[in-house]
């Protein structure tokens, strides 16, 4: 594996080629090596090298503190991926990512701004998310794309932005990785106390029983009242259309469906934001 950290070192490494691509943001844990693999088997399949990227988008972050917080790990982090057989791995500092600043218009997608989940909470998000996706489909010259169903709203994003841009990159999903517990595996799990991550299974039980009502707005208040009655203060937990992430009607419709579930942990490390998910109903 070569891990460069500029646009003309990647060049150098893959011409004028394209390749499979696996944007992450480093602090990699098993979650993120699913993605890999997934990418790996798409790669030889297709004659295409995979590319790993490792940037921290600061565009994507709505609080300095938050952005300060995570986790640089890009030595382990190159560790694992050389492990797992990735042939590049893409460290760009933000001036490669952003020459001209992360600032400046963008058209986002209308999944994005869907009313009540991440642009509620964190405005700005999606479109620190599109603008690095832009860049990055660019900078590689990815011919795929490999994204989480963990945040199944960005993976979404990713899709719509693809055919918004007229981009000719699969988005291909993977699905949520979880400890042996039940939690959705994320970088955020380390800043949890064995207490706190008692309470954050309260989520993952949240899911669970809320698939097993089949009227949406039931559901949505089990799942709430579930995640509340562990000491977590609830975001959004909802029942969505799976790719347009509209409101379900309350006759149900065609689907299919996605109960979308975030919730911050107040933990003694300061407050962790989890994201779940998962389909809806289980019938």
């Amino acid at each position: 594996m070569k891990t460069v950290s500029t646009q003309r070192e990647f060049d150098r490494q893959l011409g004028d080629g394209s390749c499979v691509l696996v944007p992450t943001m480093g602090a990699l844990h098993g979650g993120h090596l699913s993605l890999i693999r997934l990418a790996i088997e798409h790669g030889q399949r297709h004659g295409l090298p995979v590319v790993a990227t490792v940037f921290v988008n600061p565009a994507q972050f709505d609080q300095p503190e938050d952005l300060h917080r995570y986790p640089r790990t890009l030595e382990r982090d190159a560790e694992l991926l050389q492990r797992e057989g990735v042939d590049v791995l893409f460290a760009p500092g933000v001036e490669d990512v952003y020459p001209d600043g992360p600032d400046g218009p963008i058209e986002l997608p209308e999944v994005a701004t869907q009313p009540g989940l991440e642009d509620a909470f964190r405005p700005g998000h999606f479109e620190g998310v599109c603008r690095v996706l832009e860049r990055l489909f660019a900078m590689t010259r990815a011919r795929a794309a490999v994204f989480g169903e963990k945040d199944w709203q960005q993976l979404q994003v990713a899709r719509a932005l693809v055919d918004q841009l007229g981009v000719d990159v699969e988005i291909l999903p993977a699905e949520t990785v979880r400890e042996p517990d039940g939690l959705a595996m994320s970088s955020r799990n380390v800043h949890l106390s064995d207490a706190e991550r008692e309470q954050a299974l309260s989520i993952s039980r949240a899911l669970r029983l809320g698939r097993e009502i089949e009227d949406a707005g039931r559901a949505e208040r089990l799942m709430r009242e579930t995640i509340e009655e562990a000491g977590l203060s609830v975001d959004y937990a909802v029942i969505r259309e799976a790719h347009g992430l509209v409101r379900a009607p309350a006759d149900g419709g065609a689907g299919p469906w996605r109960a979308v579930i975030t919730a911050r942990v107040e933990a003694e490390s300061g407050v962790v934001r989890l994201l779940d998910n998962g389909p809806w109903p289980a019938k």
